[in-house]
């Protein structure tokens, strides 16, 4: 039987062993469904599997000769099998043998995918939970904007990585199908039950029209999750980069005992985890394109998208499962700063709070416009280094004029910009139940 894998095996599901088993399983497979049709005699697959096996170098000695895989791979079957090997690959084509092994090792890198992700989601809830309270400056185009808290910046790529998850999850099921469907797909030298008994006992289904393989759209379905989950763990990636600049200096990359962050400058603690996410998001993304390109074919098949397969089949699955490995351990062990976020929130003395004082303005009977120059007028003076701009404002005539007295205070209060965002928090993780139940 196939063999499960878990995520430190990754590599080996396109090891050539792990190969031609699947290869093994599905030829055996084929002959039982034959056999119970009565195309070949009943006790050759039990003689088949009692017999069966393959050895790799032979494998590779054969093809060096006949140039074929597959004929190499049934030659070298056939022989430890014997006479009965005759009864192997009846009525079959290669890409039958190919596209349904290749469906199986698909599933087996998507359930370790799955997995990684199980462990991100994790890592990520648990901080978000851990800081759902704690402020921190929200910023556009770079630029402080209004304040946040931590917690909801880690909810909101928390949600992103579980949108990855339904991706892959949806993408497992779109490559699950089995083809055993002979020359062009047209079962005209095995019968459709023979691909319905393998699909079952491979935990596929079959592929509706194969035309001697199995569409490609399939398979660029699911590189394409693989590509959208690396620009997530780039997003995510690049936030931390951001973050752990020397002038930001909010959260950084853990750094080790006896780390070291230059060879020239002692002092450096360089975001050295996430800047190797970022590139290797780059390398899982190259592979979408060819994916997608692999879905023409000539006619009912060529082989154009087996060379393409054979290299980003294995290295973006490699390459998925070691960048999220690698991301859940940032976050896991991400170091955060709360007092540095609070002094970087409190560093441009109240501008933070300018949207919040235009709409009282405006609900106090101010234009919008009039509201906004006032507005503008104190915070430009701030940006020039004149004062804070609660002070600016409380000498404002047109301020002073149009709200009550105190009210500005209570407009310039970080706990306005809070009240909701639990509740948000709650609706990415999923948590808003367990506590209205609570």
């Amino acid at each position: 039987m196939i063999p499960r894998y878990t995520r430190k095996e990754m590599a080996d599901i396109w090891e050539p062993e792990n190969r031609f088993n699947i290869w093994l399983e599905v030829e055996i497979a084929a002959c039982e469904a034959q056999a119970e049709l009565g195309v070949i005699p009943k006790d050759a697959p039990a003689k088949i599997r009692e017999k069966a096996g393959f050895d790799v170098a032979r494998i590779d000695e054969i093809e060096r000769e006949v140039k074929h895989d597959v004929i190499a791979f049934l030659t070298s079957v056939a022989e430890h099998v014997g006479e009965e090997a005759r009864f192997i690959h009846v009525g079959m084509t290669s890409s039958d043998v190919l596209d349904t092994s290749f469906a199986v090792q698909l599933q087996q890198a998507a359930d370790i995918i799955l997995t990684d992700l199980d462990r991100l989601l994790a890592a990520l809830k648990k901080r978000a939970e851990e800081h759902r309270g704690t402020l921190c400056i929200g910023r556009s185009h770079g630029i402080h904007a209004e304040p946040t808290t931590f917690g909801l910046k880690l909810a909101g790529h928390y949600a992103a990585f579980a949108r990855a998850k339904e991706r892959m999850e949806a993408a497992r099921k779109e490559i699950s199908v089995c083809a055993i469907s002979g020359a062009v797909g047209t079962y005209a030298t095995i019968d459709p039950r023979v691909e319905a008994y393998v699909a079952k006992k491979l935990k596929l289904v079959p592929e509706t029209v194969s035309t001697q393989v199995i569409p490609r759209d399939r398979h660029a379905a699911f590189f394409a999750a693989l590509g959208l989950i690396a620009s997530s763990i780039e997003n995510l990636s690049v936030e931390i980069r951001h973050l752990q600049r020397s002038e930001v200096r909010e959260a950084e990359e853990f750094f080790s005992p006896g780390q070291k962050g230059s060879s020239a400058m002692p002092h450096k603690r360089n975001p050295v985890l996430t800047e190797n996410l970022t590139g290797l998001a780059r390398l899982i993304r190259a592979a979408v394109v060819p994916a997608m390109e692999n879905v023409t074919l000539w006619h009912e098949r060529d082989i154009s998208h087996s060379s393409v397969e054979r290299v980003s089949a294995p290295d973006t699955t490699m390459l998925t499962d070691f960048a999220l490995a690698r991301l859940s351990g940032v976050i896991e062990n991400l170091l955060v700063y709360p007092d540095r976020m609070r002094a970087n929130l409190d560093s441009l003395k109240g501008l933070v709070f300018s949207q919040a004082v235009l709409l009282a303005l405006a609900e106090a009977g101010l234009s919008r416009e009039d509201a906004y120059r006032v507005v503008q007028a104190q915070a430009m003076r701030v940006w020039a280094g004149e004062g804070s701009f609660i002070e600016l404002l409380g000498a404002d005539e047109t301020v002073k004029k149009t709200l009550k007295e105190g009210q500005l205070q209570k407009i310039c209060d970080y706990a306005n910009y809070t009240k909701n965002i639990g509740g948000v928090i709650d609706r990415a993780l999923g948590t808003a139940g367990e506590k209205k139940a609570a």
